[in-house]
């Protein structure tokens, strides 16, 4: 990557996020913003094209699906978003669908992968997947009779660990193979930020029968994917996080060209119907073929306008192979700051820190994690972790909280800098010292 993107996006100012213990010349400065995980910045070519359909639509009302003045027919407008989709996911363009929302659509790609028999019924799932993950997989489950405390296998660490070893998922999935009907992890877990092996579980679950789908959330715009090659059966993901398009936007799916002749949509709706014979409002439903075929309802031009705009600079930049190599810098240089402070602990040592200090729960291995680092707030227990996070915060430094003592920080490679990994590790230092002072 040449140059460094920053200037494409828009940064709150400290004074716009309350950072309270700022000169009043700081406080009009762009805040140091760790949170991309969470919901990316707002890119000025989003801005813009939001600006300009709002135009067209007060211009050319219904007419702007047709005659569009920039070359976005709303009848067409995902058609700007998947081509950038496919070379993001790793995927062939008929493999994908900018559509939905994740939950639901992972509920609808569930509908058509998730074929439990009496032998074979059990979902496996990382221990403390997304909520929202949870709740569908109990869902289905009891959607189709079983009870989820024994249909759903949650894979947690090992006491005194927190994150995954390869290893035990192979294990787990080997173990109950002939009972498992999906395998369906998050490409990079929200909690830890951990990177999982992919490839790998993809073919342990294939070698016991039991299809295999993820949720990329936080993976996609994040680390590399090879979706089609790694033979991955279905992904659903959302676009507000790394993708930055804006709070609720449209997210997407993957399905492998495998299963465009034998799965076809169960839920179907008049935007997966051939785009040719659409408007002709024919009877019957002939779907498109492959992943579009599972659209129900036509896009919000809104939610999808910003998407195209950010993607744009994905393209732009040269896609995820430049970004991935500065994501590991940013996120080299924001881990040995951090292991730099007086008030690290080592994992190892954690549980039986009774002083202030933090230590960092995300794989130390690169290829293992992507843009984030999760922090444990000690002791163990404690309540520290608001008070840090404020400190910061009033300071301009933005992460996310997760009770009751995580606070994870997003070095995003599209926006941030070595600067501000080192401001974020000095104030956290700081922080501590303040209290422990106290």
């Amino acid at each position: 990557m040449a140059t460094l993107p920053s200037q494409e996006f828009i940064f709150p100012k400290n004074s716009d996020i309350g950072a309270s213990e700022l000169s009043i010349e700081e406080a009009s400065k762009p805040c140091t913003y760790l949170c991309g995980n969470s919901l990316g910045l707002i890119s000025k070519r989003s801005q813009r094209l939001i600006s300009e359909e709002m135009d067209v639509w007060g211009k050319r009302a219904v007419e702007g699906h047709f005659d569009h003045p920039h070359g976005r027919n709303w009848k067409d407008i995902t058609d700007h978003a998947n081509p950038i989709l496919a070379s993001l996911v790793g995927a062939n363009l008929d493999e994908v669908a900018c559509m939905g929302t994740l939950t639901a659509n992972l509920h609808l790609l569930m509908n058509s992968f998730y074929k439990p028999t009496q032998q074979r019924f059990k979902i496996v799932c990382e221990a403390r997947a997304f909520p929202s993950d949870q709740y569908a997989f109990a869902s289905q489950a009891q959607s189709h009779g079983f009870d989820p405390r024994f249909a759903v296998i949650e894979i947690a660490p090992r006491s005194g660990e927190f994150f995954l070893r390869e290893t035990d998922i192979l294990q787990v999935i080997e173990t109950h193979g002939d009972q498992i009907a999906v395998v369906l992890l998050s490409g990079v877990q929200y909690y830890t930020g951990q990177w999982f092996p992919m490839q790998r579980i993809t073919e342990a679950g294939h070698n016991v029968g039991a299809m295999v789908g993820w949720d990329l959330a936080h993976a996609i715009g994040n680390v590399p994917l090879n979706l089609h090659d790694w033979n991955v059966d279905f992904a659903v993901w959302c676009s507000y996080k790394y993708l930055n398009a804006g709070p609720g936007a449209i997210g997407g799916l993957f399905i492998h060209e495998k299963w465009h002749e034998a799965v076809l949509p169960r839920h179907a709706g008049w935007w997966g119907h051939d785009p040719t014979t659409r408007f002709d409002m024919p009877h019957d439903f002939s779907p498109i073929k492959g992943a579009q075929g599972f659209q129900q309802s036509n896009p919000s031009v809104f939610a999808t306008a910003p998407l195209i705009g950010s993607l744009q600079i994905f393209r732009d930049v040269g896609g995820m192979g430049p970004l991935r190599a500065r994501s590991l810098i940013l996120t080299g240089a924001l881990e040995q700051s951090l292991k730099a402070s007086r008030f690290y602990v080592g994992l190892e040592q954690s549980s039986h820190r009774n002083d202030p200090g933090f230590t960092i729960i995300t794989p130390s291995d690169p290829e293992a994690r992507g843009a984030q680092l999760s922090l444990l707030i000690l002791p163990v227990g404690g309540t520290l972790m608001p008070t840090i996070a404020a400190y910061l915060k009033e300071r301009g430094v933005i992460g996310d909280e997760r009770k009751p003592n995580v606070i994870r920080l997003a070095p995003t490679p599209l926006y941030n800098s070595e600067v501000d990994c080192q401001r974020a590790a000095e104030l956290l230092d700081e922080a501590f010292g303040v209290i422990v002072n106290n």
